[in-house]
């Protein structure tokens, strides 16, 4: 048992010296940061400065809720469609889902430019047309569709997970005591994936709230996001390292409460219960 117990800390060090590097040291330092002056004392004055980013923070809320939804509106119907084809077109499904994601984060976000800009492909399109060009981006809009383009691999992959799974008895026993398409994923199928919703929103809005690369070059000067301003603040170098460290601990605790909910959601789903 001690051997055994020996080899499995032993196979865990790597991990646990990685956490330790790349996790709980740069949390420390942040906290440091959040709660110290430029000369390394204690003070609050950090914290005051956060209502100044109250609006950014608004903002990239508004935005990664919207897109979580936009998201689940679009994958939700896109796994249940995997799960009735054959497992090697499910499997070619899955692949076309996953090599964007193969791709760096920078050149797909950066692909939407030719995508949408003025001599883009869909305004080049619609000038053939007599139409245009429209304005794509640097708005809200593009802003939006850059964060769902780019995270709705991580709503598709959980909600498939779940659904492929789903005990096809149960839907068959929903049939049989006469319920229709609409009432067995109402009482059966919703139900049952709930918890591969909630990991899907979870993976997608986490990472949305705190982008800023998307903002940047689909939304222009006009939209700040609260990723933005922290990255705007460190650039400007060691005298903003306290601000921004305030306003990404903030961040944080905000992305952990959405994490609490999202669980105590997922925690009562474990039940099994059907209603």
């Amino acid at each position: 048992m001690n051997k055994k117990s020996f080899g499995s800390r032993l196979v865990a060090a790597p991990y646990i010296v990685w956490s330790a590097i790349f996790i709980i040291v740069p949390l420390i330092l942040m906290i440091y940061f959040a709660f110290t002056d430029t000369d390394g004392g204690f003070t609050f004055a950090n914290i005051s400065e956060i209502g100044k980013y109250k609006t950014a923070f608004l903002i990239s809320i508004v935005y990664a809720a919207a897109a979580t939804v936009i998201t689940l509106i679009l994958a939700y119907p896109m796994a249940y469609f995997m799960t009735k084809l054959k497992i090697s077109s499910q499997r070619m499904l899955m692949l076309i889902v996953m090599i964007p994601m193969w791709m760096n984060f920078l050149i797909r976000t950066y692909s939407w430019i030719t995508i949408l800009s003025n001599t883009g492909l869909i305004n080049s399109f619609l000038g053939k047309l007599g139409i245009g060009p429209l304005k794509l981006m640097y708005n809200p809009g593009a802003v939006i569709l850059g964060m769902v383009y780019d995270f709705i691999p991580y709503m598709i992959l959980p909600i498939y997970s779940v659904m492929s799974k789903l005990d096809k008895s149960l839907l068959e026993a929903a049939e049989d005591l006469g319920s229709n398409a609409f009432t067995k994923f109402r009482r059966v199928i919703f139900p049952l994936t709930r918890p591969g919703i909630i990991s899907g929103i979870t993976m997608v809005f986490v990472p949305s709230v705190s982008t800023f690369y998307i903002s940047q070059k689909l939304g222009g000067n006009k939209t700040m996001l609260i990723g933005d301003a922290i990255e705007y603040l460190f650039n400007l170098g060691p005298d903003y390292y306290n601000v921004a460290s305030a306003i990404s601990l903030l961040l944080m605790c905000i992305i952990l409460v959405c994490l609490f909910i999202m669980n105590r959601f997922s925690d009562e789903d474990d039940g099994g219960v059907i209603v």
